[in-house]
């Protein structure tokens, strides 16, 4: 590889990734120096997408993102505002037709880089448990954070105890003596605000220096991967700066735009240029790369990214105000901007309002040097003045000016994943492309057919825009969030909360790994699901994805799949949930225009299986059942509303026998002669006489209280009604010795817990005719709140030992 003079210097021009007034700092600089290539800090292999970056129909914020294609699926991130400098070099670029490159690690490396980083850490603290105490570890480069090969030799010893750095930031030091309250509003003041071209570039390479000179030491003992990283990335930006000098650029006419504390060490690229050797060491991983629709609030610092700024959006109204050529009424704008959201919001402010917080802002900014207001000086007189002292006043306008909610767009036709294309083409299909903001939106959707319209795809809009958003939630794309219905909600309505974030972008573009269209996804998604699924139940909840997502030829692969677990389970909590399922896709499959017929068989398989085994799995402990209980309930359900598909005899035969036998679950017991009672196939005299048979003194207490508990789940006006039920459970309790009251007690208290306020007075004014006292006065002893010593009293049966039962 062909070097150059030790001499070679090229125009560095430092700034912030995200600055305004860098950036019309350095398209004065470009106008002025005229260069015939720049070179833009960023992933180098993403040179050929800045056409479409720049591309007059892009809206910013966009970004460009890398990802793998293989699993586990790993992506980074490059995003841009409008007033990104590197973007507006990419613009003076085209315009002025000067050469234009990226000359960053690759996305490859980078990722990888990062993935090694991760396992680095992920050893380190594996090892560090396994470290007896007061035993070190090494923390050095050569455990494996970087390749050797890969780290320049600086000759830089690590930094010693002896003089090591403060525990605060270089930048909070910078801050605190520059009289400021942060670094942010340091660096608005003397970099955004100055107006000064040369002073700008100048101050950036002096403070680059500097800040390198402060912090390395620091970091290299403390952070030795972060360290050897930029160290790396900076070797192979010099080699690409010295490859552009080799193809004939003159250095002179080269500038380079590099976050600004690169700047330092880029400008002479000769100086420790990355070799052949040590480009081939790079480890990477296969990568491509697409670009995104970016948001303002994603670009915040409020969102956790390290280089962005908290106020996209205000530093926006800067550029454009700094592009206007005044950038003095930036404090106009902003305060005048704070106002017109109170006064939408129902707030009203004076003109002379937003006139004395311009002047608060200013008159603040004077006590710094005369300098322009900064973001914090605007925000605490609009809290002044605007809010009144209060900040709860303004806050919501403050953060919609300050951080804002703008989402950018992609020119049509600019190259994207096919899955990020179809998803484009089914929204603006299906009329959601208004949706996509990042402010969340309700929407109520009607599956039925809309018969006022012409064509069939308007008839059914909302069911395909359900069908989407189905999909897309299977896919765990965070772009829509159903919200659950009502009891009262009709089952052809849904509602919706819509909410565009970049976060969605970024898994719409990882499920590319599983198709090229949304429907191909999911279908991959569902077979691997599928794939996987050793429950019936969860088979059928499967089923009813596939109808949910309209996915017909998914629900019969479920079928077969649920038919071959059905056929050697005897769960019957399992296969009553599976059933139920099934019954709602019956009754209602038809709304999503699902043909149902093939699950029809299916159900009635799987009832007739349930009501086989009911009175087996009914020999269960007390705690499972509860589960058994909804299993009945369900099952209960299904025969009433398929009384024409399934067997409704053998259900009743089942409860029958259930409700007979003394050898299971009292519980159970008690429900299926509840669910009999309900249904009118037990009467009067039979219910007395099995109500005489489970509540006779002598019978033991968890069996009787357990057998009501079950018996009170159901048909509770029935029951209430019965005053010879109420006698035989007043003898049987007046049966028991102290220590099978407490026993009953807690079966009784579960049961009479679920008992509606006016159910309870019901039963309590039976209870004192039963006694001979008044009905009033016995429902208000028996309903009111328990003394001290008897909540006491309560609280003990928690620690009651019951035994085996």
């Amino acid at each position: 590889m062909k070097t150059a003079a030790e001499d070679v210097r090229v125009s560095v021009f430092g700034v912030r990734h995200l600055s305004p007034g860098g950036a019309r700092h350095l398209l004065e600089y470009l106008d002025r120096v005229r260069p015939t290539a720049v070179l833009i800090e960023g992933p180098s292999d993403a040179t050929d997408r800045i056409g479409d970056l720049i591309h007059p129909l892009t809206v910013p914020p966009v970004a460009v993102l890398a990802f793998t294609d293989e699993m586990p699926v790993r992506t980074a991130l490059w995003p841009f505002a409008v007033y990104s400098p590197e973007l507006q070099a990419m613009r003076w670029a085209a315009k002025n037709g000067a050469h234009c490159e990226l000359i960053d690690l690759p996305s490859d490396a980078t990722i990888a880089l990062e993935d090694l980083r991760r396992r680095n850490e992920e050893e380190r603290a594996r090892r560090k448990s396994l470290v007896p105490e007061g035993m070190g570890s090494e923390s050095s480069l050569a455990q494996g954070a970087l390749p050797q090969e890969m780290v320049p030799t600086t000759g830089t010893s690590t930094a010693g105890p002896e003089n090591s750095l403060s525990e605060r930031s270089v930048y909070e030091r910078i801050a605190e003596l520059a009289g400021e309250h942060d670094y942010e509003s340091y660096w608005e003041r003397h970099y955004e605000h100055n107006a000064n071209s040369d002073a700008y570039r100048e101050s950036i390479l002096t403070f680059s220096a500097e800040i390198r000179s402060l912090g390395e030491e620091r970091e290299r003992a403390e952070q030795p991967e972060e360290f050897a990283y930029n160290q790396v990335r900076e070797a192979y930006m010099r080699r690409q700066i010295m490859k552009t000098i080799e193809s004939g650029h003159d250095p002179a006419k080269i500038v380079v735009v590099c976050g600004a504390y690169h700047a330092a060490a880029l400008e002479y690229p000769s100086s420790g240029t990355m070799s052949d050797e040590e480009l081939a060491a790079i480890p990477s991983r296969r990568t491509k790369l697409t670009l995104m629709p970016y948001s303002y609030y994603r670009l915040s610092s409020l969102s956790g990214y390290g280089a962005g700024n908290t106020a996209p959006h205000y530093y926006q109204m800067m550029w454009e105000a700094m592009e206007n050529g005044r950038p003095e009424e930036l404090p106009i704008l902003y305060h005048s901007s704070v106002a017109r959201l109170l006064r939408v919001s129902g707030t009203h402010r004076s003109t002379a309002e937003v006139i004395e917080a311009v002047r608060l802002a200013e008159g603040l900014a004077s006590l710094h040097g005369g300098s322009a207001p900064t973001l914090m000086e605007l925000r605490d007189a609009a809290q002044t003045l605007l809010g009144r002292g209060e900040l709860s006043v303004v806050a919501e306008a403050l953060a919609r000016v300050d951080v804002g909610t703008e989402i950018g767009s992609l020119a049509e036709g600019v190259s994207q994943t096919p899955l990020q294309d179809d998803l484009n083409r089914e929204l603006k299909r299906l009329k959601l492309t208004q949706y996509k903001t990042a402010v969340a939106t309700d929407l109520s959707l009607d599956l039925r057919e809309n018969r006022r319209v012409s064509s069939e795809e308007a008839a059914f809009l909302d069911l395909h825009r359900s069908f989407l958003f189905r999909r897309l939630e299977l896919l765990e794309i965070p772009f829509v969030q159903s919200r659950p219905a009502a009891g009262d909600r009709a089952v052809w309505a849904e509602d919706w909360i819509i909410q565009w974030t970049p976060e969605a972008e970024i898994r719409v573009i990882e499920s590319t790994l599983l198709g090229e269209t949304i429907e191909i996804a999911c279908a991959h998604r569902l077979r691997e699901k599928l794939e996987g699924c050793t429950s019936i139940a969860e088979a059928s909840e499967l089923i009813g994805v596939s109808v949910r997502c309209g996915m017909t030829a998914q629900m019969e692969d479920g079928r077969r799949v649920l038919q071959s677990l059905a056929a050697d389970s005897r769960d019957v909590a399992q296969i009553a949930a599976a059933a139920a399922e099934l019954s709602r896709i019956i009754a209602y499959g038809d709304i999503r225009r699902a043909d149902t017929a093939p699950l029809v068989p299916l159900l009635e398989q799987l009832f007739y299986r349930a009501c086989l085994y009911l009175s087996d799995s009914a020999n269960c402990s007390d705690e499972a059942a509860y589960d058994m209980v909804a299993a009945m309930g369900d099952l209960n359900r299904i025969a009433q509303e398929h009384d024409e598909i399934v067997d409704v005899p053998l259900w009743l035969a089942g409860l029958n026998a259930l409700s007979e036998r003394d050898d299971r679950n009292p519980k159970l017991s008690g429900f299926a002669c509840a669910l009999l009672l309900e249904r009118g196939e037990m009467d009067a005299d039979q219910c007395a006489a099995e109500v005489s048979r489970r509540l006779s003194p002598g019978i033991p207490s968890d069996l009787g209280a357990g057998w009501f508990e079950g018996l009170s789940m159901r048909n509770r006006y029935a029951l209430l009604s019965r005053m010879s039920l109420w006698e035989q459970l007043n003898d049987y309790i007046l049966s028991l010795d102290d220590e099978q009251f407490k026993r009953a007690l807690v079966f009784l208290r579960r049961a009479f817990s679920s008992f509606s306020p006016h159910e309870k007075t019901m039963i309590a004014e039976t209870l004192g005719e039963l006694w001979g006292v008044h009905a009033e006065q016995a429902a208000e002893i028996l309903t009111g709140d328990l003394k001290e010593e008897e909540d006491k009293m309560l609280d003990e049966l928690n620690e009651f030992d019951f035994g085996d039962f």
